[in-house]
Formats: C-alpha cells, sequence, structure tokens
C-alpha cells in the first residue's frame, strides 16, 4: 500500500487529498485517507486581471499548511496543482514562480486542454461513458469535455466559474431574477464562441466537481428526504431547482444552509450555469460522478508501474 498527497490550488478552494493506493492483479485501487478543504477565495484576489501579493501571501500559507500535514503521512509522492485562478491571471508565471519559492516546493499549472483530460481520466475511472459531455464547473472556468466511442475527443474551457459569476454579478448572497438573466445570457453568449459547439450537444451529461454535486444535494434536500446519495439530476428537476432559488428566496437559503453550507454563495451561480449548459446542449440529465480532477491527476500524473 503506498501514500500520495494531492493539493488542488482552486478558484475558491485549496484542498489537500491524501490516498492509499494499492494496484492488484493488474487493476488500480485507492481511497482518500485525508481530505482537507480551505477556503481561500483566492478569485478574490484577482484586481484587474492580476493576482495581487495578497493573493501570494494566502496561498503560500494555505499551501505550507496543507504541505506540513502531508508530511506526517509518509507519502511517497506529494504534487501540487493549479487551475483556472492562477492559469489566467495576466501575471501567472510570476506568481507561480513566488509562491514556489515560498512554499519550497512545486506548482503544476495545469493548462485548460490538460484540466479538461484529467477530469475526463478521473470520472472515467469507475464508469465506462460511451458518449456524451464531461462538465466541469470550477470556481473560475467552466470546462467541457466532448466524449465519443469512450474517448475524450475535444475540450474547451469557459471563462466563467461559479466563485468568478458570483464575484461579478450577485450583489447579496444569492441571485435576484435580474441577476440570474444575466448570469444566464453571459454564460450563453459564452457558448455563443464556441465554434464547434454541437459537438458538445447530447442527451447525457457526465459531472465532476463540486458544483454539479452541490445541485444535487440541493435538489435532494429541497424536493426528497436528503438522506439518499444523489446520482443524477434531470433537466426537469434541475429546472423545478431554479425556479424555487428565484420564486421563494428565504426557503432556498435555508435549505442551502443545510445542504451545502460551504457553497451558499456559489449554488446558486453553479446551478444557473449548468441550467443553461443543458439547455444550450439539449441534455435531459446530468449524471454525477463520484471521481474527477484529483484523481485523474493521481491516476495519470502520480502512480508508477511499480505500485504493490
Amino acid at each position: 500500500m503506498a501514500v500520495y498527497g494531492v493539493i488542488d490550488l482552486g478558484s475558491n478552494s485549496i484542498r489537500l487529498v491524501i490516498f492509499e493506493v494499492a494496484r492488484e492483479k493488474g487493476v488500480t485501487r485507492f481511497h482518500s485517507i485525508i481530505n482537507d478543504k480551505v477556503i481561500a477565495g483566492l478569485s478574490s484576489y484577482v484586481e484587474n486581471g492580476v493576482f495581487t501579493p495578497e493573493g501570494v501571501k494566502k496561498a503560500a500559507e494555505v499551501l505550507s499548511g496543507h504541505l506540513s500535514r502531508a508530511a506526517y503521512f509518509s507519502c511517497r509522492r506529494i504534487d501540487i496543482f493549479a487551475t483556472a485562478v492562477l492559469r489566467n491571471c495576466k501575471n501567472s508565471s510570476s506568481v507561480v514562480r513566488e509562491i514556489e519559492l515560498i512554499i519550497g516546493a512545486p506548482i503544476h499549472l495545469l493548462s485548460a486542454t490538460e484540466e479538461a483530460y484529467l477530469g475526463f481520466v478521473g470520472a472515467t475511472h469507475d464508469r465506462g461513458i460511451d458518449a456524451g459531455t464531461l462538465v466541469d464547473i470550477g470556481g473560475g472556468s467552466t470546462e467541457l469535455t466532448a466524449i465519443v466511442k469512450g474517448r475524450d475527443v475535444s475540450g474547451v474551457s469557459l471563462g466563467m466559474g461559479s466563485v468568478s459569476t458570483y464575484a461579478e454579478t450577485v450583489s447579496e448572497v444569492l441571485p435576484t431574477p435580474k441577476e440570474a438573466r444575466t448570469i444566464k445570457n453571459a454564460f450563453s453568449h459564452a457558448l455563443d464562441g464556441v465554434s464547434n459547439l454541437d459537438a458538445y450537444k447530447t442527451e447525457q451529461l457526465y459531472g465532476i466537481g463540486g458544483s454539479t454535486r452541490a445541485a444535487a444535494k440541493l435538489y435532494n434536500v429541497a424536493f426528497n428526504d436528503g438522506s439518499a446519495k444523489p446520482k443524477s439530476l434531470s433537466r426537469e428537476e434541475l429546472d423545478r431547482l431554479c425556479d424555487l432559488m428565484l420564486q421563494d428566496r428565504p426557503r432556498f437559503a435555508h435549505i442551502a444552509a443545510k445542504a451545502i453550507p460551504e457553497r451558499m454563495h456559489t449554488g446558486g451561480p453553479g446551478c444557473l450555469i449548468l441550467q443553461t449548459l443543458m439547455e444550450r446542449l439539449g441534455a435531459k440529465r446530468l449524471n454525477i460522478c463520484r471521481f474527477g480532477l484529483r484523481e485523474g491527476y493521481l491516476l495519470e500524473r502520480m502512480l508508477p508501474d511499480d505500485i504493490n
């Protein structure tokens, strides 16, 4: 049994996951023994497209804490990867180097293509996906991956995520009906810029990441007893959830506080982005995947061939 540490530096949170990994008869099996998330809100440290010195300090502080915790587990390897928040800022290269110098460890800055592919690797580890579109609504961007005959054939990154959309559009905790229209129109406009959008049109979406899971949790608490772990969400169910958010904001707020307390402010924008995606892609159902980007990174980038 080998132990590996993965640190995911995102737009809203920085998460440490410690995996125990074994290979049995050629099959790689893993499970997490530590899953520690710190809400760092790094997207709020981007001003006019520039990641600020305060953001560097915050990122380094949280990363140093995660590295210290990971050291107790005698990991064979610990990797840090970063996505949209550092990838899209104007001073990306210099910020990454500065944080690396402070923490004394390298940061792997994933391109949008790499992020989409690694999400696909994770999502398909425990299930076969013959056709459909993989969706990852992150804090600062949304990745789409078209799957044909069990392979990821194309990917695109859209510069709207749940955290960035909240920061730029929402005045309070939940979007108002007017703000909701603004979010949906902006994301629809972003989709208009995808030259091969038809390649992503499908009846079946596959969701990875916290925003898609949050939407399913919200529906489960709002309209079911909330006990079962949701595995999918239909378009009609998502429409019902978004209608509740806009028509009965106090009730929705109480539901969000129970279902997704750490995502209360980003749950609404995430649902609206997802709703727009389902409308524009003609999707009838969102299937929630157990694994995603972090697991894909572990499988593709970290695991050597000699795991026993």
